[in-house]
């Protein structure tokens, strides 16, 4: 089953980072392969952990896929699990996790997965697998826009 890990240091806040990645809605706007993103249910506790079911679209070229999943934000914990419920995978789940450090945060990012259909797996596999590596370049870019680029400590 294809997986993929990232671990880096960033310039900014883990609170931050962690609104960053929760705000699914924007995906769209910076995300490699992501072409929409629509909301099905939002569930919000008091305990501030938050459950939305949503869906992704991702595409390249002539293919496009939808996909539903279960996001799970753990603010308390600075935690987000996102599990598939439905569409092109047969299993599909990452984690991220964010801890403050000296310099801002540490973003820990993984996923696996795996696709139903072999032949799609051949299609898109490799270009999945590319754009994985990108995530975490595009999730850091996009948060120098939003919060600013803070200089390196010394």
């Amino acid at each position: 089953m294809p997986s993929f890990r990232s671990s880096r240091q960033v310039r900014h806040e883990a609170a931050q980072m962690f609104d960053l990645v929760a705000d699914v809605e924007s995906y769209p706007q910076f995300l490699p392969l992501c072409e929409g993103l629509k909301i099905r249910r939002r569930n919000k506790s008091d305990d501030g952990v938050d459950i939305l079911v949503a869906d992704m679209t991702v595409g390249y070229k002539a293919i496009r896929e939808t996909f539903a999943s279960r996001v799970t934000l753990d603010r308390p914990r600075l935690k987000i699990l996102v599990e598939y419920v439905d569409g092109p995978f047969s299993h599909l789940e990452n984690r991220w996790t964010f801890r403050s450090d000296d310099v801002g945060s540490h973003v820990d990012f993984y996923i696996n997965y795996e696709f139903r259909s072999r032949t799609l797996g051949l299609l898109m596999g490799a270009m999945f697998d590319h754009a994985f590596r990108k995530f975490a370049d595009a999730f850091e870019q996009r948060a120098n826009i939003v919060y600013g680029l803070k200089p390196p400590t010394a």
